[in-house]
């Protein structure tokens, strides 16, 4: 094996922008698609540079006839083109050819920009395989026209200009770029959140391929941007929000503070299962995220914790996490920092420390206001944050999960006494649970095969208020239950796994059937409380009485009911009334008739109207402690004592 030399011959020194050439990924990440789409960021972010220090109004993005080149112009000053005393070059030349050149070193020209290492314009430069820069300034029009990072030529002048302003137009260097081929759509909404986070700003793309030509211009801000993003991802998961994105409540919560470090803020609770959070540093995307969101995610807990135990509204055995603050909190925060201190030429992370400390200083003492002048909304979230807390406590024992039924597998694992139907669209089936075997007999005799499934329940489930999730998990009727169901429980919990698109509790129109009835909502309220939010969740009305009135046959669900029917039909001739003792006394065809066929049957939806109220009546009427049971029993005795009579 023959050694090669290595001596001071075998060191090379790149210079120019030859280092940008040969390691292109060390300054734009890579010569994908990303990388390619990067040297677009870099040449906006100036643009936008402009804009955010006062110098500019309108900014244009146009994607050429071509799909391959690109062309930025701003309203701003211009680039300056004067003669650049150290290298007795202009300085547009000194700009464009020259690593680490650029006027944002100090914050004499741009206060706070995203330009910060004077590499963007030069590395799009050395990439392109053609770059023409164009300046109007001081009454004239300045050009030079680039060639892999090389001029081509001198600077060339034109007298009589209008206005000021800078324009970059570049073709990507198919050297470099195995593939050219600019996304509009991403371009497209590249610029409309710059114009959601600079408002005021009035962005325009031009998409020459696709012949189409869009402005925006957003007053509102990130206001307008957050109401889009809940629009935008409701209904939607995977790496994109979670699904179930409606708001808690209807106002955002928005900051705007200045102070050495500018932050403009806004936040929305949600029903949705994940915390959403986009970050931006000085206008610029951090989707890795950096120190100011982890100040934002401090600031939040400690303003909701504070506004909880100040109004004592925590439960008795419930502890809240941060991640349970967190859970369904869509937010947009901007932050425009002096010195950022971001992790690469990329710009996805920012490290700096103290913003940190900055943003939660800010936002907790103004979250906690906000919370204190706003009781309902408020107790609406804290409402939601106990949810989340429950459910994380109860998915913490969670164990397996059934997924939708298919014809083989799937139906191996489901409850022996579960009758399902045949159809395996989960959209157009219904699951029944019904209040004892012989009541389960006859609504399996009277159902519609095709889409409707039954589970009988053997007495009275567990109450579940009290009990540990262990303890929830062994019973046996409330396991078949989650079996049968198959979307898991807690933070397991996968809507699109539910094997059914209705469950419908179905029990006796009795004392009893009310108080299984009652329990079955509060397992579900407690361990499954995204059915009830989905709308998933009904109970069944079957008639407690049957009033036969000469050939006529009348269903009242209750005594009111009842009496109402016989008013109405007073004179007509003499009624003979019966009244049902159990669902188990129906014949198969009269369940079907009165509560079963979708045509003549009477459901109503649960619905959880005030979550924060719910959650107390709930713990106060099925909780171990008696104390507001008994309460409840005496403040209603009067009414008890005329059922009894």
């Amino acid at each position: 094996m023959t050694t090669a030399t290595y001596n001071a011959d075998s060191i090379q020194v790149l210079e120019g922008l030859e280092p940008v050439r040969k390691r292109p990924g060390m300054y734009i990440g890579g010569v994908g698609s990303a990388g390619l789409h990067h040297l677009v960021w870099e040449i906006l972010d100036n643009a936008v540079d402009e804009a955010m220090n006062g110098y500019a109004t309108s900014i244009e993005v146009a994607l050429h006839a071509e799909g391959t080149a690109v062309t930025v112009t701003d309203n701003g000053r211009g680039m300056p083109t004067d003669v650049h005393k150290q290298t007795k070059k202009s300085a547009l030349e000194v700009i464009f050819t020259m690593l680490h050149a650029g006027g944002k070193f100090d914050h004499k020209n741009y206060t706070t920009s995203g330009g910060l290492h004077g590499v963007g314009a030069s590395v799009v430069n050395a990439l392109s395989k053609e770059l023409t820069a164009t300046v109007r300034r001081d009454g004239s029009q300045w050009s030079m026209t680039f060639k892999r990072g090389k001029p081509v030529g001198k600077l060339s002048k034109t007298n009589g200009a209008r206005g000021s302003g800078s324009s970059v137009y570049f073709h990507p260097d198919p050297d470099i770029f195995p593939k050219i081929e600019f996304d509009a759509a991403l371009i497209r909404e590249r610029c409309e959140v710059i114009s959601y986070i600079h408002k005021g700003l009035k962005v325009m793309f031009v998409d020459e391929v696709n012949k189409e030509r869009y402005s925006f211009d957003h007053e509102d801000g990130l206001t307008a941007f957050l109401k889009k993003l809940l629009t935008q991802h409701a209904g939607t998961s995977g790496s994109t929000p979670a699904s179930g994105a409606k708001p808690v409540h209807e106002v955002p919560f928005t900051l705007t503070k200045e102070n050495g470090t500018k932050i403009d803020l806004a936040l929305q609770w949600t029903e949705a299962t994940d915390e959403y959070v986009k970050s931006y540093v000085n206008g610029i995307p951090t989707g890795s995220g950096g120190t100011h969101e982890t100040g934002l995610r401090t600031g939040v807990a400690k303003a909701v914790r504070n506004f909880i135990e100040t109004h004592n509204l925590m439960p008795k055995g419930v502890t809240v996490s941060a991640d349970d603050i967190r859970e369904g909190m869509y937010g947009v925060l901007s932050v425009f920092a002096t010195d950022p201190q971001f992790q690469g030429q990329t710009k996805d992370r920012l490290n700096n420390p103290e913003i940190a400390t900055h943003v939660d200083s800010t936002v907790r003492p103004a979250l906690e206001q906000w919370l204190n002048q706003n009781r309902s909304v408020a107790e609406a979230i804290v409402a939601r944050i106990i949810l989340a807390a429950r459910a994380r406590e109860a998915s913490r024992a969670a164990q397996a999960e059934v997924t939708r039924k298919t014809a083989t597998t799937g139906r191996l694992n489901l409850p022996g006494k579960l009758s399902d139907c045949t159809a395996h669209d989960a959209a157009g089936s219904e699951l029944f649970i019904v209040e004892g075997d012989s009541a389960g007999g006859s609504a399996k005799q009277g159902r519609d095969r095709t889409r409707q499934a039954i589970l009988p329940l053997r007495g009275k489930v567990l109450n579940t208020e009290g009990a540990s999730l262990q303890k929830v998990l062994e019973n046996k009727e409330l396991a078949d239950l989650v079996t049968a169901l198959g979307c898991g429980v807690g933070k397991s919990f996968d809507l699109g796994r539910l094997r059914y698109g209705k469950i419908i509790i179905l029990t006796d129109a009795d004392s009893d059937g009310h108080h299984i009835a009652t329990l079955l909502l509060t397992f579900i309220y407690r361990y499954m409380p995204e059915l009830m939010r989905a709308g998933r969740v009904y109970l069944a009305q079957p008639p407690l009485y049957r009033v036969d009135i000469g050939k006529e046959t009348y269903w009242a669900k209750d005594d009111p009911d009842r009496d109402r029917i016989l008013k109405e039909c007073n004179g007509r001739a003499k009624p003979e009334i019966t009244r049902f003792k159990g669902l188990g006394e129906m014949m198969p065809k009269v369940l079907w008739e009165t509560t079963l066929n979708p045509k003549t049957r009477r459901l109503l939806r649960v619905e959880i109207a005030d979550p924060l109220a719910t959650d107390r009546v709930i713990a106060e009427l099925m909780g171990k402690d008696a104390s507001a049971r008994f309460k409840f029993i005496m403040d209603r005795a009067e009414e008890a004592q005329e059922l009894d009579l």
